[in-house]
């Protein structure tokens, strides 16, 4: 056998002996009766045998073209199950949907279990982290990442923005007082979520002020729903998400603090790798999240 495999020799090949005729093949694919002749004529030259006897009446198989046809006849059925299926799936979301998010992004948990049961033929798999995740690479369909984006060739889709808001129980209220301006919180005991050295300054701000303070961390922890507990055991102020603190604010469990001031808005995206031939599991997860984080004011 000389030269490279053409794929296009073999389809034509297969759809001649189906259809009984070069005519009527011709006819199927689409393509001149011309064209069809010269695909099988270069397959029999790469391959150095006859594949095809012609005759006026009838076409029929060589030895070597009985061959062929018993091997490759079954992979072109698998092909075209193959390609349907693919197809198939522009109109329904299916398969398996890898997504990446941050740790602390707690709206996510009900929006991923209402998808599920919206779509059964979906399997997700969640990766929560706050590593920066290579979609690409590491064959993420969609990311949410919060905070100002670097620069990409992602495809971003604004979903909100998670507004957060200065917390405490009662309780501690009682024992320590309220803090009545920014600066007060110096001298009370802090829940912070992070490690790094700038969570030991919080920047707040109300209309166009701007100010910094900083604090004494009681507790510093990379789970925001670790920041929630402990707010509502006592243990000190905290800054949280409205859409995580909203129920505990209305049941009185935590009061909003300095309500004037806030850490500002911070952004939340949803990042995919490209605008092209999005699949249906990917466009119904992201128009879902658009739809449920506007919902809980995330």
């Amino acid at each position: 056998m000389n030269g490279t495999i053409d794929l296009n020799q073999i389809v034509v090949f297969v759809r001649v002996i189906q259809a009984g005729s070069l005519s009527e093949a011709a006819r199927r694919l689409n393509l001149p009766k011309s064209t069809v002749s010269r695909k099988i004529s270069d397959l029999e030259e790469r391959i150095g045998e006859r594949l095809i006897q012609r005759t006026t009446r009838k076409l029929s198989l060589t030895e070597a073209g009985r061959v062929l046809f018993e091997r490759v006849s079954p992979a072109m059925g698998d092909i075209e199950e193959a390609e349907s299926a693919v197809a198939g799936m522009r109109g329904t979301p299916r398969g398996l949907l890898r997504v990446a998010a941050p740790m602390s992004f707690s709206p996510l948990r009900p929006i991923i279990a209402e998808y599920l049961v919206r779509h059964p033929d979906v399997a997700v798999e969640l990766v929560c982290t706050d590593r920066l995740v290579d979609l690409v690479d590491e064959r993420f369909d969609v990311a949410i990442r919060a905070g100002a984006l670097v620069d990409s060739t992602l495809v971003a889709r604004k979903l909100g923005t998670a507004q957060f808001m200065l917390v405490a129980t009662p309780e501690y209220c009682e024992r320590h007082g309220v803090p009545k301006t920014p600066a007060e919180l110096a001298n009370h005991a802090c829940i912070t979520l992070g490690g790094k050295s700038t969570s030991l300054v919080w920047p707040l701000e109300s209309g166009s002020k701007r100010t910094e303070v900083r604090i004494a961390p009681r507790l510093t922890v990379n789970d925001i729903e670790m920041v929630r507990v402990a707010a509502l055991s006592g243990v000190g102020v905290a800054w949280l998400p409205k859409a995580l603190c909203a129920d505990d604010l209305d049941r009185k469990r935590l009061l909003h603090l300095l309500v004037d001031w806030s850490w500002g808005d911070i952004p939340v995206y949803a990042l995919y790798p490209t605008r092209r031939h999005l699949s249906p599991k990917v466009v119904a997860f992201i128009d879902l999240l658009a739809e449920r984080i506007r919902l809980h004011d995330a």
